[in-house]
């Protein structure tokens, strides 16, 4: 006897349960003939080889299946795993037992997790009465800046023309300024906050607008930018772990923080000695859900590693000596145990060591060295600079003598001309020394840099490869290289070893960042699409080392990837999009990747196949075309930004002519102005690409004229500018300027629409902070692009990626780093997460909220 009574009556019942069970495979495989439009499917017909049907039409195929009364819920997973009609049908059969109905987790009606499904939500009053009092802030804010900035000038000129006095005078003004900028968001928390709790604030009403208020200036702080605020590279400093104390934080000793996605809610934010966050990552303390703001506790132990641009929702934990792998995500309720690894989308079990071998030695003493020397440069040499070439511009250049001519300069032609000759030479200017400096200045920091070897942080060396990564990581001559023949170039030309790349015209996208431009190593026949972050960088809290990343030859990489130098992708791979890069066992070839983690699927199929081009000839012929045509769309965004820069320099000196009149009223003016001149004239540029039309859903190969239009309008879109007006009324005008169709009181706090004419969007839905609708999909040779809802009150969780033709219902939900693949429908009032998304379970949902 080899087993219990219990164990024979449990075996009995199931295969009870698997000869009661219906046959699936006749209703599956009627509804996937319904869809490829076939006659008949055989159970043993392949899903991709005899079928030929791709991730759209098998979206429709899941969401066919889960509308069927009769028939279990699916995933786009379990298609993936299970590509035929028979297996699929064994894969969904009952397994035996009762089903899973254990009771979800208990949520008391106090606590913060708890969602009422009644919540009332704010009014067109609230809403209104919230916008109006954050224009008064930020028009407080520019006067406050207004009055500060030009007592330091008039300060500085005062002492005469000593270069000297100037210098002195320039460093200790600045040096108020700074001090009083860094201190108002520290006071302003206290003093409208307090201490962060748990809890709920209501969308839209006044205590949003304290949180608001406190967010938008803790993140705005001189301090964030003097550590490293805008760098797309990993940087870190002591002195933004002491800005997080002053906040609240309870952040241990040789703690080091890459990322630049400021917490807001400090007070909730715990963090053990030694560990490190990288770059990307998001443990802000708060999400927006169901209409209101939930903040909640993050807890980070000793010597714990957050993996780059990986997402910790609010209450969750990770042990001592833990690790969060990149591109993954911990859901509410999630905690990862002392000592584990974990990755994926939510978060599980298996993941690489983070660690790097060897360490430094990095005291006290050594991080507050190097806090002191930032703020030296930043006092000592950097204001100063600024202050100085302001004088220069006003008082040494042809502008000087038309502000010497009396109040009517605006009314001279001189002033235009003088004001287009400059704003001319400033970007032509620019772009020339750009290029040059590029190419050069990194080469000579990095001739000290070895890979592979191990080196302090914020020694000598590492303020060389913080240097190379800001130098080389410029966000504007990726646009106008990218997208076109010449970032092949433009990369080759900054230090990426492409010597094997074949031209295909849209080798890279627009936005590609990396660590260190010169251990990079691209195969011949890839693709990039945007987004792409190569992570040949490595970093301990006292401690890095540069490695080479290679990307293997005749692949394909989607959206907003990090890819490793550890990555065990090989050749001729398809990453898809938001991909979690395998960094484990054998070399993956001849295949495709997708999800968090990683699992296998068909490299191509046959309907982007039909647009490779069957011949080397007509492949140049396309090729001649295109690039012609880029280059008219790089010579008109130079135009576009030139009239840009034209205006802006028109209102500058306007202002600077006004000064004698009306004094610091005109510099507020000025900033209020440009600000204004701004958001219109790129409106007005996109839209004019439109034709002030919406674009239509396309299907194209990458040398159709149409998709060299496309890329022309991704050059000419509106800047990133646009999330400044995240969680404010005015980031919903923006978007309904610009081509959206958007309901009322939407909450978006930072969503990113590449092609905005495509997206529809609901009332009252919330998009949280990185969040991603994108219409369109570029895989190898074929273009594809259709249009993506987001339903009335859905919630679309932090680092979530809807991709194109997508339908988000009515009450939905989609948890944080989650990813909808091209052409699902997520019910109303359904609640998805992972990646690539699926429909949470019971358990799930309920920890989720």
């Amino acid at each position: 006897m080899t087993g219990t009574s219990d164990d024979v009556a449990a075996t009995e019942q199931a295969s009870a349960t698997l000869l009661a069970a219906p046959d699936l495979t006749p209703a599956l495989a009627d509804l996937l003939a319904e869809v490829v439009q076939a006659d008949r499917v055989e159970p043993d017909d392949n899903f991709f080889d005899d079928l030929g049907a791709d991730s759209m039409v098998l979206a429709r195929f899941c969401a066919r299946v889960r509308k069927h009364p009769d028939l279990p819920s699916i995933s786009m997973r379990d298609v993936y795993d299970n590509p035929t009609i028979a297996s699929l049908a064994t894969a969904l059969a009952p397994v035996g037992g009762p089903p899973d109905t254990a009771p979800a987790e208990r949520l008391e009606p106090g606590d913060p997790a708890a969602v009422t499904p009644g919540r009332a939500r704010a009014g067109t009053g609230s809403y209104v009465l919230c916008g109006v009092l954050q224009v008064l802030a930020f028009l407080g804010y520019t006067y406050g800046f207004a009055v500060g900035s030009t007592l330091c000038y008039e300060y500085v000129v005062a002492g005469g023309q000593d270069l000297l006095t100037m210098y002195v005078r320039a460093v200790a003004a600045g040096s108020v300024v700074f001090v009083a900028m860094c201190l108002l968001p520290i006071a302003l928390k206290w003093l409208l906050v307090g201490r962060w709790r748990p809890g709920e604030i209501r969308l839209w009403s006044l205590d949003y607008f304290r949180f608001w208020l406190v967010k938008t200036l803790i993140r705005a702080s001189p301090l964030v930018l003097l550590t490293g605020g805008r760098s797309h590279t990993s940087t870190t400093s002591p002195l933004l772990v002491l800005y997080l104390r002053a906040l609240g934080a309870r952040i241990g000793k040789g703690v080091a923080i890459y990322s630049r996605n400021m917490p807001v809610c400090t007070d909730l934010l715990t963090i053990g000695d030694g560990t490190v966050v990288r770059k990307d990552a998001h443990l802000a303390c708060y999400r927006a859900h169901g209409g209101v703001i939930q903040t909640g506790p993050v807890t980070l132990g000793s010597d714990v590693v957050v993996g780059e641009a990986s997402v910790l929702d609010i209450r969750t934990s990770m042990g001592d000596g833990a690790q969060l792998g990149h591109a993954s995500a911990l859901v509410p309720g999630q905690s990862v145990p002392a000592g584990e690894s974990w990755h994926g989308v939510p978060g599980q079990p298996g993941c690489a060591d983070l660690r790097i071998p060897g360490s430094a030695r990095c005291g006290t003493a050594h991080r507050a060295f190097h806090g002191l020397v930032q703020l030296v440069l930043a006092l000592g040499l950097y204001l100063p600079i600024a202050v100085g070439l302001a004088g220069i511009l006003l008082d040494e250049t042809p502008l000087s003598g038309v502000l010497d001519s009396g109040p009517t300069a605006f009314t001279t032609w001189t002033y235009y001309r003088d004001s287009a000759v400059i704003s001319a030479v400033l970007l032509v200017g620019g772009l020339v020394l750009g290029l040059l400096g590029v190419a050069t200045v990194p080469r000579l920091l990095n001739l000290p840099i070895r890979p592979d070897r191990t080196y302090r942080l914020y020694g000598f060396h590492y303020g060389l490869h913080r240097a190379i990564g800001q130098l080389t990581n410029v966000k504007f001559l990726m646009r106008l290289f990218g997208d076109s023949s010449y970032v092949v170039g433009y990369l080759r030309w900054i230090g990426y070893d492409l010597d094997a790349v074949e031209q295909t015209g849209s080798n890279f996208g627009t936005e590609v960042r990396h660590e260190t431009p010169f251990h990079i190593t691209v195969g011949r026949g890839t693709m990039v699409a945007d987004g792409l972050s190569v992570v040949n960088a490595d970093f301990s809290a006292t401690s890095f080392r540069v490695s080479r990343a290679t990307i293997g030859a005749h692949s394909f990489l989607g959206n907003r990837i990090a890819y490793p130098s550890q990555s065990r992708a090989g050749e001729n791979c398809l990453l898809a999009t938001k991909v979690l890069v395998p960094t484990e066992g054998e070399v993956r070839r001849d295949t495709g990747l997708l999800g968090a983690p990683s699992f296998p699927i068909p490299r191509t199929v046959e309907r982007d196949a039909r647009f490779d081009l069957q011949s080397r000839s007509e492949l140049r012929r396309r090729l001649s075309r295109k690039n012609r045509y880029n280059l008219r769309s790089m010579a008109l965004l130079l135009l576009v930004r030139w009239v840009h820069l034209f205006g802006i320099t028109l209102l500058v000196v306007g202002a600077a002519d006004l000064y004698g009149g009306i004094g610091v009223a005109s510099v507020a003016a000025e900033v209020v102005a440009s600000l204004l001149f701004t958001v219109v004239y790129f409106v007005l540029v996109e839209r004019a690409v439109l034709r002030f039309r919406s674009l239509e859903p396309r299907f194209c190969s990458i040398y159709d004229p149409y998709f060299w239009w496309h890329e022309r309008f991704w050059k000419l879109v509106i800047p990133d500018f646009d999330q400044a007006f995240a969680g404010t009324p005015f980031k919903n005008l923006l978007s309904r300027a610009l081509g959206v169709r958007i309901g009322r009181r939407v909450f978006d706090d930072g969503c990113f629409l590449p092609e905005r004419t495509l997206v529809t969007i609901g009332d009252e839905a919330t998009l949280n902070r990185e969040t991603v609708v994108q219409c369109h999909s570029q895989e190898d040779g074929a273009f594809k692009s259709d249009r993506s809802t987001v339903g009335a009150r859905a919630t679309l969780g932090v680092g979530a990626f809807v991709h194109y033709g997508v339908e988000v219902g009515e009450d939905a939900e989609l948890g944080v780093g989650s990813f909808v693949m091209k052409g699902e429908e997520i019910p109303p009032q359904a609640n998805w997460e992972g990646n690539p998304a699926r429909e949470a379970s019971a358990r799930e949902a309920s920890r989720a909220r």
